[in-house]
């Protein structure tokens, strides 16, 4: 299992240049990944096309961008001219995100999501490979050609929590990013669905990119309660409540990896023995909590 990190979305007039900084940390201390979100702050893409073109070696991936918003020609270029920047090392997370954004937010129908993203995914993958793509959709329609240089394909990951989600994965993507899913959901739910509709396709393991909170620490009880307030309004999405259910947990700070370095150790283990292909750590701990818990990250990248 690999072990990445998440890069936070800054804020201010030196946001930019914060990533950055967080960025060459990460490939400093030897992760093989880094991974930042789209959601209301810094645009993903841009921001990991400027700290990345400064920052060599490490992949660099979105966790997610809202495919919605975004005609799917529109993000391959964006995508294809960000690979072109960063020695294609780019790995494009996509995801429906919640319909409380999408329709109170941007305006758009979310009535059928899977349908959305089937199409959606049936323009986008051909572009990112450098090939046309024409789809008369019911809801998303292309007749393109890019010309945008860069490295192809540029992989495609498709934040993916249900069944139906799970499949379209499997078949129009390379894996998937999951948040807010514990060890036995991932176990028996996510790994089992993926892997066999990818089998059933004859498409290669996919990859499982499985993002949660983490902290090591000796007040436990102190870092969940944090946990539970700095991620609480993950417990009110229907799709995250959804796994937080499967997973018996009543809110996001119990699936959240909190403990010693053994007990965070075992929960680590306990990931990869799940099928985790990616682990990335939403570090979340400050002080002496911090530097416990990037230590015993950068521990295992030497095991």
């Amino acid at each position: 299992m690999r072990i990445g990190v998440t890069l936070r979305d800054a804020a201010g007039p030196d946001a930019l240049s914060r990533v950055r900084d967080e960025l060459q940390r990460a490939a400093d201390d030897g992760f093989p990944s880094a991974w930042m979100n789209n959601i209301f702050g810094l645009d993903a893409l841009t921001a990991l096309a400027v700290a990345g073109s400064q920052v060599p070696g490490i992949e660099l991936g979105t966790a997610v961008v809202p495919t919605y918003p975004r005609h799917p020609a529109a993000l391959a270029q964006q995508a294809l001219t960000v690979a072109a920047a960063t020695d294609g090392r780019l790995a494009l997370g996509v995801g429906t995100s919640h319909q409380v954004v999408i329709e109170a937010m941007f305006g758009h129908d979310f009535a059928k999501p899977v349908a959305h993203t089937r199409e959606y995914l049936s323009i986008l993958r051909p572009l990112l490979a450098g090939q046309p793509a024409k789809l008369r959709g019911d809801q998303v329609s292309a007749n393109v050609t890019l010309t945008t240089p860069g490295p192809t394909p540029v992989p495609l990951l498709l934040a993916a929590l249900g069944p139906r989600m799970l499949r379209l994965a499997a078949e129009l993507a390379d894996g998937t990013v999951l948040w807010m899913t514990g060890p036995a959901t991932v176990r028996a739910h996510i790994v089992p669905t993926i892997t066999a509709a990818a089998q059933a396709l004859g498409r290669p393991s996919p990859r499982v990119v499985c993002i949660l909170p983490i902290c090591v620490t000796s007040d436990p009880d102190a870092a969940r309660a944090a946990a539970a307030k700095i991620f609480a309004v993950y417990d009110q999405l229907p799709s995250y409540r959804a796994m937080l259910d499967r997973e018996g947990a009543a809110g996001p700070a119990d699936v959240a990896l909190v403990g010693d370095e053994g007990v965070v150790g075992a929960q680590l283990a306990d990931l990869a023995d799940a099928g985790v292909t990616d682990f990335v750590a939403g570090e979340f701990g400050r002080g002496d909590d911090a530097v416990r818990t990037r230590r015993l990250l950068t521990s295992l990248l030497r095991t």
